[in-house]
């Protein structure tokens, strides 16, 4: 998986992987693999390149975010578990300031997961959801990570 060689207080970095623990191969995150997000990236594909382009963001800049809640909060920021590109019957017509929340319960529901993480989830698409704004770095980390990924993967992997 992605490491960063180096360190500046000689403690080992640690892999996305190690972070991440059991999240990433649980049934239920397995389940994001079935859904697209953009173009032909699947929902968990997505969701891994947010984690790692946290990750690199907050060591390329020195941010001092908490990895573990970083890593875990990226992976799970689009944890809805359902296909928006489906009508639906109009269900996910308000998909992209509906999401958030939703998959914030999911993980509340299948990781009891922490207050940072659950504001990573709520606050990743500001400032189209103007009131859920990042207040802290790892939600902000993931804000900006999850930008950038989705234009990458909008523009040049279709």
């Amino acid at each position: 998986m992605w490491k960063v060689k180096g360190s500046k207080d000689k403690k080992k970095r640690k892999s996305l992987k190690e972070l991440l623990g059991d999240y990433a191969s649980h049934p239920k995150v397995d389940q994001m693999k079935q859904y697209t997000q953009h173009g032909h990236i699947s929902t968990f594909e997505h969701c891994e390149r947010v984690a790692k382009m946290s990750l690199k963001l907050n060591r390329k800049f020195r941010i001092g975010a908490d990895e573990e809640k970083l890593a875990v909060g990226a992976l799970l920021h689009d944890f809805y578990l359902y296909d928006w590109h489906d009508d639906d019957g109009g269900a996910h017509t308000l998909h992209g300031f509906t999401h958030p929340e939703e998959a914030r319960k999911n993980a509340v529901r299948t990781f009891h997961i922490g207050k940072k993480e659950q504001e990573i989830i709520r606050t990743h698409m500001w400032p189209l959801t103007i009131t859920a704004m990042p207040k802290s770095r790892e939600a902000f980390i993931v804000c900006v990570a999850d930008k950038w990924c989705s234009l990458e993967e909008t523009l040049f992997m279709r």
